[in-house]
C-alpha cells in the first residue's frame, strides 16, 4: 500500500475486502455489537468470493492514498465462528477501505441522497445501515462498496 500511516485507530468491526478477479480489492468494514452478525456477514461474503481482512477487531491506518484495513498480528487468518470456534481462513494483509456498514444502526428504506459518514483514522467513510442476518445482506454489501464506497485506485 502507500506511503507512511499517518495516524491509526482500532476499530471493533470485522473487515473483508471485495474484489479480485482483476478488480481493485474493496475493504469493508462490518461494524457492530456482539452478536450483531458481523462474522456471519463476513462468512456468506467470504462463500460469495470476498477474502478476510479482520476478524472483530481491525488496525485502520490513514495513508497518503487514503485508509488501509489489516488485522493486528494475533488474530491475522482467524475468524471466530459461533458454534465451531476459531477457524483459519485465507486472508489479505491489508487492503483499502472502502465503506463502513453499520449493524446497529436502524435500516432506512430509502437512504438520504447524501450517506452520512464516520470518522476514521481522520478521513470520512461512507457508512450505510443494513441487517446483517437478511438473506440479501451479503448482495447489499456488495452494492453498497459499489455504488458508495470510497474509489480505491487500480493496482
Amino acid at each position: 500500500m502507500s506511503g507512511p500511516a499517518l495516524s491509526s485507530e482500532t476499530v471493533h468491526a470485522t473487515c473483508i475486502a471485495i474484489g479480485g478477479a482483476g478488480k481493485p480489492w474493496r475493504a469493508v468494514l462490518l461494524a457492530g455489537r456482539s452478536g450483531a452478525g458481523k462474522s456471519d456477514l463476513a462468512l456468506r461474503l467470504i462463500d460469495r468470493g470476498a477474502r478476510l481482512v479482520s476478524d472483530d477487531y481491525t488496525l485502520v491506518r490513514r495513508t497518503q492514498g487514503g485508509l488501509v484495513a489489516s488485522a493486528p498480528a494475533t488474530i491475522s487468518g482467524k475468524m471466530e465462528v459461533r458454534g465451531l470456534g476459531v477457524i483459519d481462513l485465507p486472508s489479505l494483509a491489508e487492503a483499502p477501505v472502502s465503506l463502513l456498514v453499520s449493524l446497529d444502526d436502524p435500516v432506512a428504506r430509502m437512504p438520504e441522497e447524501e450517506l452520512p459518514r464516520r470518522r476514521i483514522a481522520g478521513i470520512d467513510l461512507p457508512l450505510i445501515a443494513l441487517a446483517a442476518l437478511e438473506p440479501s445482506a451479503p448482495v447489499k454489501v456488495e452494492l453498497a462498496a459499489e455504488r458508495f464506497g470510497l474509489p480505491v485506485a487500480c493496482p
